[in-house]
């Protein structure tokens, strides 16, 4: 019972009183939250000095983070507590009972406090293995008191998130995790392609230095005779703009099976199944497990303990981290120094990416619920059937057997050369981060799309609702 009582008492946001909120409410409360998640990512936390965070650039892309910053955390502790929450309903070890709101209300608040502990975990873990340490002259005699000041910035960055999401999810489009993420990765972009400063941020017009801007670096590479630079440049243009369209077409690919009402004659559906049918969940993982196995072999060699390889800088130059990590085909072969070793690296992580995307993805299918046998049974106790076969689970489930397991495997496949083809081609932002914000804006796409029609067309509204 006390229990019970906790999970009805944790933070969260109000429901809107009415059913449908308009499509104008929904758009102002989603650029509201989003102009203040770009507002907080922005400031620093007070008293920090090493920020050994930042040079995980491809992890704060999945993190929707900002290292350094009071969203530091960024959605880690939120994605964490969702994804082991998932996959212990989806194998059975937990269960919950999500038909009735009862149990839905509980499955709700076992996750949030589940994102609150990782909150918590994670600071400590940031803070205390030394990825953000305080500032040593403001902490001259209270290094500990500032390191728990630290953790609580990141708490209350955590919180906030957490309550951010929470408005998305009941007042804006989507959910506030993908937009985060599709926030993240369109400001790289946007800053990579279009920035007129320079890496230590000055004007880059009128000096020696290059702009960040990759479009601006290749205008000022035509202007001075570089054919080199240019064609670097524009490589990474071009490398951005081929992946987000290949991208776009697989993800709007998709098989209908046709079903119908058994009672109600003369009436059906179509169950998609999308060839990226696990979605943007096996990038995630293998991305994740990559910069893991960076962050694990840089805190390895602080140790004196190379096992995984070495840097230089924040180049990996030896052992398993160095193969995890894309060269520059197209750089190299431009400035005429691409070999077979660049080759066999690029082909070993290219394997590294389908393999795991693979793997991943069957996991992930057999633990989430996406099975054939669940697909079956959902569409079994929503009244459906397939026209033409009599009303068994049986069938059902051996007619999407067809269809799922191929599905999941050549989806990802497709995922893992894309995600690696972007790195390889030098894109503007990790492929990782391209296919998260495609698949995130093409889902958010459809949503507005659907509100806007329901609001254009009252009628289309009460049937929805009916």
């Amino acid at each position: 019972m006390a229990i019970k009582d906790l999970l009805m008492n944790l933070p969260e946001v109000s429901k809107p009183l009415q059913k449908k909120l308009s499509f104008k409410d929904k758009l102002k409360w989603t650029l509201i939250i989003l102009v203040a998640f770009f507002v907080l990512s922005v400031i620093p936390l007070f008293g920090l000095g090493v920020n050994q965070l930042q040079q995980f650039e491809q992890l704060s892309i999945i993190l929707g983070a900002s290292f350094g910053s009071i969203l530091s955390l960024g959605i880690g502790p939120i994605v964490t507590a969702s994804i082991v929450l998932q996959l212990l309903n989806g194998s059975g070890i937990v269960k919950f009972d999500t038909t009735t709101h009862e149990g839905r209300m509980y499955f709700q608040g076992i996750q949030k406090l589940l994102s609150i502990f990782f909150i918590i975990f994670e600071a400590f873990i940031y803070v205390f293995m030394g990825g953000l340490a305080p500032d040593p002259a403001l902490a001259s005699g209270t290094y500990r008191l500032m390191q728990f000041f630290l953790i609580f910035q990141l708490f209350l960055g955590g919180i906030l998130v957490m309550l951010m999401d929470d408005v998305i999810n009941k007042w804006g489009f989507g959910s506030g995790i993908s937009l985060f993420i599709a926030a993240g990765v369109s400001s790289q972009i946007f800053v990579r392609a279009l920035s007129p400063l320079t890496t230590s941020g000055i004007l880059a017009f009128g000096t020696a230095q290059a702009p960040v801007g990759q479009v601006w670096v290749l205008f000022r590479s035509l202007a001075s005779g570089n054919p080199a630079g240019a064609g670097i440049a524009l490589s990474t243009i071009l490398a951005t703009l081929i992946i987000f369209v290949v991208a776009v077409y697989a993800q709007s690919m998709k098989v209908e099976i046709p079903l119908s009402f058994g009672r109600v004659r003369g009436y059906g559906i179509r169950w998609p199944l999308h060839f990226i049918y696990t979605s943007n969940i096996p990038v995630i993982l293998i991305a994740a497990l990559i910069a893991n196995i960076q962050l694990w072999a840089r805190l390895l060699e602080n140790w004196g303990r190379p096992i995984l390889g070495t840097f230089v800088g924040n180049q990996p130059v030896s052992g398993l981290v160095s193969w995890l990590f894309a060269p520059n085909i197209v750089q190299e072969i431009i400035q005429g120094t691409f070999n077979f070793n660049i080759l066999g690296h690029s082909f070993v992580y290219v394997l590294f990416f389908i393999i795991g995307s693979v793997i991943f993805s069957i996991f992930w299918v057999q633990t989430s619920g996406m099975d054939a046998e669940s697909q079956a049974k959902q569409i079994m106790n929503s009244g459906l059937q397939i026209p033409g076969f009599r009303r068994d689970i049986r069938v059902v489930e051996q007619i999407l057997n067809r269809y799922i397991l191929p599905l999941t495997v050549m989806g990802a496949i497709v995922v893992g050369v894309l995600a690696s083809s972007a790195d390889l081609l030098g894109a503007l932002t990790s492929g990782t981060g391209i296919l998260l914000t495609v698949m995130i804006i093409y889902k958010l796409y459809e949503e507005i799309a659907q509100q806007h029609m329901m609001d254009l067309h009252p009628a289309l509204r009460k049937m929805m609702e009916s």
